[in-house]
């Protein structure tokens, strides 16, 4: 995620504070196009911004906790409005961010030199 700073573009990294990886809520579908092609698509959902995101950006993508998993798996239209309390920012106690280099702006960049903390605006 990047933060406009006076014209430049500063990246951050955001990650869960002990580290480990995470799941975002999102949505699959597979239709059929007026073409007869079949089309999947998907996206992720976002809400607004939690206090570690909030300063670079307004919303974020919601994230959901391991033991939410399995109900956002389920298919069961009757448990909808229980998925609908998992969109809600993550909490911020639990994440952190800061800014990192700009060499995460090219594709060819690669290392743990990526992730590391820089002083904001340091473009």
């Amino acid at each position: 995620m990047w933060a406009r700073s006076g014209g430049k573009k500063q990246p951050y990294f955001f990650r869960l504070r002990d580290e480990r990886p995470f799941g975002f809520a999102g949505l699959w579908d597979r239709w059929q196009g007026g073409d007869g092609a079949i089309i999947e698509s998907c996206t992720i959902l976002t809400t607004e911004a939690n206090d570690v995101l909030s300063p670079v950006h307004d919303r974020m993508p919601v994230i959901i906790h391991p033991e939410d998993y399995e109900l956002w798996l389920d298919e069961d239209e009757r448990k909808a409005e229980l998925r609908l309390e998992l969109l809600r920012p993550f909490p911020a106690e639990e994440r952190l961010g800061y800014p990192v280099s700009t060499l995460v702006n090219s594709t060819k960049s690669q290392g743990s030199e990526l992730v590391a903390r820089v002083p904001a605006n340091s473009l």
